[in-house]
């Protein structure tokens, strides 16, 4: 009787700091080990919830309405004492009366230079140096880099359908297209595949 008694009052106490020290490692580790499932689920879960999107809803895009209307293009021209060279193929796009710059263009040679081979465009108050001609076309005017190899992809019913265009002239920013649209179609300007599917997720001007 004597020797249970003293084992609980000498040995019971250190069994139990021993087992309550035992338990809070477990804990702490439990604790840690949680977390870290916690976290590599819920990344996953993102993942798969991002891709599970695309794959019912497409891939967003952002979009254009093309609609036929008046717009301005820049057309390049060297200038030197108010006076330029340009091409047979290139000076149908000038007429007198062009802005060029803070000046204007003051008038267009009907016949080729005889010492250039090229065609004189005259000016006034105009700088020296790489100026731009601007000139009004109509057709639908779309950013030139949703122009590939004269063609554009237009949104139909979900889907990105690559469409056939006649790109009648350019400059840095915007192509001008004079046939392959019509006002109403859906111009798609991100970079997508044919027959790829897609969705709205913003329209551009």
């Amino acid at each position: 009787m004597e020797r249970i008694i003293k084992f609980f009052k000498v040995k019971k106490p250190q069994q139990l700091k021993k087992w309550i020290y035992i338990l809070s490692v477990c804990a702490i580790v439990f604790w840690v080990c949680f977390r870290i499932v916690a976290l590599i689920l819920q990344h996953n879960q993102d993942v798969f919830n991002i891709s599970r999107d695309i794959s019912i809803n497409g891939t967003p895009v952002l979009t254009m309405t093309a609609q036929n209307s008046s717009g301005v293009l820049h057309e390049p021209i060297t200038v030197e004492k108010n006076k330029a060279y340009v091409t047979g193929n290139r000076v149908g796009l000038f007429r007198a009366g062009q802005k060029v710059g803070n000046g204007k263009i003051t008038s267009v040679s009907q016949n080729i230079n005889l010492d250039t081979g090229m065609y004189v465009i005259k000016t006034s108050n105009v700088e020296n140096g790489l100026q731009y001609v601007e000139y009004t076309r109509n057709g639908y005017f779309v950013p030139v880099y949703a122009v590939v190899d004269d063609n554009v992809f237009v949104y139909e019913n979900g889907v990105a359908t690559l469409r056939k265009v006649i790109v009648a002239h350019s400059d840095a920013d915007v192509a001008l297209i004079t046939q392959g649209l019509h006002d109403g179609d859906i111009v798609i300007l991100s970079k997508v595949s044919s027959g790829e599917r897609v969705r709205i997720e913003k329209q551009g001007e």
